[in-house]
């Protein structure tokens, strides 16, 4: 099971770190981050320019289970998983920096 962690971990960029980092920082701080909210932010630092490429980086990070989606009325809000917070800690000790996102403010 390491192994294929870590393969999966090793086929991330900053933008998967990005979406990790601020998922568990909306969660500390109590509140939802969505998608709409991730394309806004991922747009801001120009790490894309459609919302089909951030919804692509969510469902990479679904798929291996480390981000979750749930839909809570007319949003689907993301949430990290415990896989994902390990996914996050690893990738930041490999020298990926957490970005600040424009709706968290930091």
């Amino acid at each position: 099971m390491t192994k294929l962690f870590d393969q999966q971990v090793g086929n991330l960029d900053q933008a998967h770190v990005n979406l990790l980092y601020w998922s568990a920082m909306a969660e500390d701080r109590k509140m939802r981050y969505n998608i709409t909210n991730a394309f806004d932010d991922l747009k801001y630092l120009q790490h894309t320019r459609t919302k089909q490429a951030v919804y692509a980086y969510i469902e990479a990070l679904r798929v291996c289970c480390l981000l979750e989606i749930r839909e809570e009325g007319n949003k689907k809000n993301l949430y990290i998983t415990e896989y994902g917070a390990r996914a996050l800690e690893t990738l930041v000790n490999q020298g990926y920096t957490l970005q600040p996102s424009h709706f968290l403010g930091g």
